[in-house]
């Protein structure tokens, strides 16, 4: 068996960005940050994590009405991609994709 499923739950920290591809799917890209924290010692740790999402068609058309901190909860898949820059140098980015978003605070977008 195989699973690859990411669930997050964090603020979007900035406004979705949105477009479509040349045969008019619509494509949105968010910034999603979850925080983690800990205690050392005495003293609280915090450390944010950002997260790159990528919605596509009718689920991109519903991303993009949300605004800055909204309060969401994302579920899709791990994607990988790597390239070679002009440098010859190589490099992974990483992306969720999304199969489900979900507004934390109701009645808010």
């Amino acid at each position: 068996m195989n699973l690859n499923r990411v669930e997050l739950i964090g603020f979007l920290g900035s406004e979705p960005e949105s477009t479509y591809t040349p045969n008019g799917k619509a494509v949105a890209n968010l910034s999603l940050a979850t925080k983690t924290s800990w205690m050392n010692g005495d003293e609280r740790q915090e450390r944010t994590e950002w997260h790159r999402i990528q919605a596509w068609a009718k689920l991109a058309e519903y991303a993009a009405g949300f605004k800055k901190g909204a309060h969401l909860r994302i579920e899709g898949e791990l994607r990988t991609r790597e390239y070679q820059t002009e440098a010859g140098v190589k490099v992974r980015t990483y992306v969720i994709v999304a199969s489900s978003i979900m507004n934390l605070r109701a009645g808010q977008r």
